[in-house]
């Protein structure tokens, strides 16, 4: 199951108590304070792990606890250092602060670790309170509580492209033609339910990642149909893709559609390079096509993924645009 969104409660570790302690060995009948300081405890640590796709470990795991210190000891024994608690999330991974809205972090990179919640300090032992004034102290310090925060984790996928259509596009079938990734195909709409994501070879020693995102409908910004769930993955995308197919009414209103949809989510989206992709073609014949492409724009690129009819076109372009900001 594919989950991009969830809240949880992270507690670190409270610190340990000092302890009150004094030297009883033989022959030294007065001795003096040996109480050590209490263990420090645990953080929660945020890890950026390229293992994982989706943040379902946390859909029901909602709460997550560091452990706490260990009370410090006689003999000047420190207490141990509570564990951490690693709260390992896909690369992608946005942490904000519930109570503040703040964005705590943006795990971007993999296996970056950040602390998003301190453990206490340990309490100091009977000993740090020696002095010449008061060389019996008969008190410590309790130690201190940890950090507690509510975070709500959002995944945002990391892609070079993006593949932006309505339902039954072509979309998927586009990404499993050119990449190793088998999303599910079917001649109905609404087949893909979550973003898939490929490796698309564009030559011998060059690459990106490809992102089929699920389809979009007109209001789609406002929550109609599947895709709204998922735009949020769009907005890591550096060249967006429009895929539309040949056989639809109105190509430029089509166009025009998605545009929108994106523009009212994030009106940004609509300023980054693009691509528009007509699909279908063997659906259609010779003349039929020749009469589709001279009412269009002729930046537009028309392919066939199941009769692999201007792959190769589509590919180049990908790669021109993407060298446009140094992939």
């Amino acid at each position: 199951m594919f989950v991009d969104y969830v809240e949880i409660e992270v507690a670190a570790g409270a610190g340990g108590a000092g302890c009150v302690s004094f030297r009883t060995e033989k022959y030294v009948p007065k001795g003096g304070p040996d109480g050590g300081d209490g263990g420090r405890g645990g953080d929660v640590v945020a890890v950026a792990d390229a293992g994982l796709k989706t943040l379902l470990d946390y859909r029901y795991r909602r709460r997550l606890r560091a452990d706490n210190g260990q009370p410090g000891g006689g003999s000047l024994k420190t207490g141990r250092s509570g564990a951490n608690a690693d709260l390992r999330v896909p690369v992608g991974t946005l942490i904000k602060d519930m109570d503040s809205g703040n964005l705590l972090v943006d795990l971007d990179e993999p296996d970056r670790r950040v602390v998003v919640a301190r453990g206490g300090r340990g309490g100091h032992g009977n000993t740090y309170y020696k002095s010449p004034t008061n060389q019996t102290p008969r008190k410590a310090q309790p130690g201190l509580p940890g950090e507690q925060f509510k975070l709500a984790l959002e995944l945002k996928l990391l892609a070079d492209v993006g593949l932006v259509g309505q339902p039954n596009a072509g979309k998927s079938t586009i990404l499993a033609t050119i990449s190793a990734a088998r999303p599910k195909i079917a001649d109905y709409p609404f087949t893909t339910l979550i973003p898939n994501l490929g490796m698309v070879r564009l030559r011998a020693s060059k690459s990106c990642v490809m992102a089929d995102i699920p389809g979009l409908i007109e209001g789609a910004a406002q929550g109609k149909g599947l895709g709204h769930q998922f735009l949020r993955h769009i907005q890591r995308t550096r060249l967006l893709v429009y895929i539309i197919d040949i056989n639809d009414e109105d190509i430029v209103r089509t166009r025009r559609t998605l545009e929108t949809e994106l523009a009212e989510y994030d009106a940004g989206l609509v300023l980054r390079p693009a691509l528009t992709v007509i699909t279908k073609i063997d659906t259609r014949t010779e003349s039929d096509l020749k009469a589709v492409s001279g009412q269009l724009p002729a930046d537009y690129i028309y392919i066939s993924a199941v009769a692999h009819r201007g792959l190769d076109k589509f590919l180049q372009a990908l790669e021109g645009k993407l060298d446009q900001f140094g992939n």
